[in-house]
């Protein structure tokens, strides 16, 4: 089932549909018909940009576990 992005001429918003054998497209903000299918580009993964991806969720993951950690100590501290 392959997964495809389209403009929609009558309201310009662009989005995604996941298209079957009896999948009729139309644009899910206006539910117009008049849309284009856009070329999209192929998603390229290599080790270089698996290991890039990875340290943005390492990043990622350590920013949210201090903004926990702040959570947590600031609620002991008021709920004392």
């Amino acid at each position: 089932m392959p997964l495809f992005e389209y403009s929609c001429s009558a309201c310009g918003k662009e989005f995604e549909l996941l298209v079957r054998h009896d999948t009729i497209a139309v644009c899910p903000a206006c539910q117009s018909a008049e849309i284009e299918k856009l070329l999209s580009l192929p998603a390229v993964k290599s080790s270089g940009t698996r290991e890039l991806a990875m340290r943005a969720a390492r990043k990622r993951d350590a920013a949210q576990g201090k903004q926990q950690l702040r959570a947590q100590l600031e609620y002991e501290k008021n709920h004392d």
